[in-house]
């Protein structure tokens, strides 16, 4: 699945992972290939990703996130 992580000023994040935890509004949640579609607020934690084994995170402060045929669109404030 693909996952992109962008701001108001750049692109943080473009790539191919193979799943996402991210900080939303009822509760730290998951993602992974083939999930259902979904558009949620994101409140201040850490978007944490794994690809081939290696693992990543970038701090937000908030924001939105829509999933969506395994795309995963991160918009960040």
């Amino acid at each position: 699945m693909i996952l992109k992580v962008i701001s108001a000023y750049d692109i943080l994040f473009q790539g191919e992972v193979d799943k996402v935890t991210l900080p939303g509004a009822e509760g730290t949640f998951m993602v992974l290939p083939h999930h259902a579609s979904l558009i949620s607020t994101l409140v201040k934690g850490e978007v944490a990703y794994e690809a081939d084994g290696r693992q990543g995170a970038i701090e937000v402060a908030g924001g939105i996130v829509d999933v969506d045929n395994d795309v995963v669109s991160v918009c960040i404030y």
